[in-house]
């Protein structure tokens, strides 16, 4: 069955749509932080952040079924789904961070916060780091660099190494570190200014997940928002992946202590449902609207946002913050346990429910292996445990479980880590 399966797939969507596993899985039904196969197998879930709150959640699917059953329709109609939602979103944040433009999609999102920058600034210039993804609109795909090599191809985007302690930047460490990176924002922002494209601001992910969830160097980003600032342009932090309480706080930034201009959000907020969005202050929104007339034909619909009411009601009602604070710390123990005893592990962190195992094959020179994780995550994979990797050598584990994460999921995922790393060592 899989394998007429995937020759449809390559005759109906072509081989270039990109799977999981050398070996693609074929799903069929989805519970809590549990996947099943056609055959009936279980996977544990270690990888999904778009079901935050568990696949198949029975709240949200109420919500929904409930609400398509009664209206679904554009937003030039009044409907309080919208304004119940958005008003309930806002509260999340502190001010002056507390008016939304809701989208359908975490590429949208980002594209209307380009756009926003871009038309309140008057200039064009955007700052990303060299290994990150966006989205996929044709503005916002101009900061893919982890798909070309770390260089964006467009005069209007400015790729800076993201700020790291694991590989520093020129063998630097401390006070000395942090400055280089400081002096990279700068040297962009000089670099649009004398170019006449000029700077408009900087889009990044304040944990960095695609760029394998580095340390940053302290104080590094507060130094980076004042400098983006005091050169005319405005912070976006993405929280696609950071957000909705990945991190154990509700909102990345608010763990980094460091608040931007523009948050963007996706994935998690549906819950597998499409709804993504923004959050400014009513100063920059309004100054955008008076100029663009944007609007979303579905984004924000009633539907969308009943969805998204029954996702922050789990997760203030059954305060998964305080299960990732302390599942995650669980999980990050176990993780450094596993490094003293697996030498292919280079480096373990760690942001609530977020973890990267960084894979090498010398620990000592900290050589990259790609090669290694991928058999890691395959092996994990046939061993009922579903994760993935990331970072600009493609050999970070990669793992983000949905939030209702147990302490008996984090020993299955960790028992299977250890055997499967014992297993390829030998190979």
């Amino acid at each position: 069955m899989s394998e007429d399966l995937l020759n449809r797939r390559y005759r109906l969507v072509g081989k270039g749509a990109p799977l999981f596993y050398e070996k693609p899985l074929h799903v069929v039904r989805g519970e809590g932080v549990l996947l099943f196969d056609a055959d009936g197998n279980e996977y544990l879930d270690a990888y999904n952040n778009v079901p935050v709150v568990g696949h198949c959640n029975p709240r949200v699917v109420e919500a929904l079924t409930r609400q398509a059953g009664l209206l679904n329709v554009h937003t030039r109609y009044l409907h309080e789904n919208l304004l119940d939602y958005t008003e309930r979103l806002t509260a999340t944040f502190s001010a002056p961070l507390d008016m939304a433009i809701l989208t359908c999609t975490g590429s949208e999102a980002n594209d209307v916060a380009l756009r926003m920058v871009r038309e309140l600034t008057g200039k064009r210039g955007i700052i990303c780091s060299n290994s990150t993804y966006h989205g996929n609109t044709t503005a916002v795909d101009e900061l893919s660099t982890m798909f070309r090599g770390g260089k964006s191809e467009s005069p209007n985007v400015r790729a800076i190494p993201f700020p790291e302690t694991y590989r520093p930047l020129n063998g630097l460490t401390g006070e000395a570190l942090a400055d280089a990176y400081v002096n990279e924002v700068q040297a962009a922002i000089r670099a649009f200014e004398e170019s006449g494209t000029g700077f408009a601001g900087m889009l990044v992910c304040p944990i960095f997940a695609n760029e394998g969830l580095p340390d940053v160097p302290a104080g590094v980003m507060p130094r980076i928002a004042r400098i983006v600032r005091e050169a005319g342009g405005m912070l976006i932090f993405d929280e696609v992946q950071a957000g909705f309480g990945r991190t154990g706080y509700m909102w990345g930034h608010q763990m980094i202590g460091v608040e931007p201009d523009i948050v963007t959000m996706g994935k998690p907020m549906g819950n597998g449902h499409p709804i993504a969005g923004l959050v400014s202050s009513a100063d920059i929104i309004n100054a955008f609207r008076s100029r663009v007339m944007y609007f979303n034909t579905f984004g924000g619909n009633p539907v969308s946002c009943a969805v998204g009411l029954a996702v922050l009601d789990v997760i203030q009602e059954e305060r998964l913050l305080d299960n990732v604070r302390n599942v995650g710390a669980y999980v990050a123990q176990g993780l450094r346990e596993l490094k003293q005893r697996h030498e292919a592990i280079g480096d373990i962190r760690a942001r609530g429910l977020f973890f990267g195992v960084e894979m090498v094959s010398d620990r000592a020179r900290k050589t990259p292996s790609a090669e290694m994780a991928n058999m890691v995550l395959n092996r994990m994979r046939e061993n009922g445990v579903l994760i993935s990797r990331a970072g600009p050598f493609d050999n970070v584990l990669k793992m983000r479980p949905p939030l209702p994460f147990t302490k008996a999921h984090a020993d299955r995922l960790l028992s299977t880590l250890d055997q499967c790393l014992e297993a390829v060592a030998h190979v």
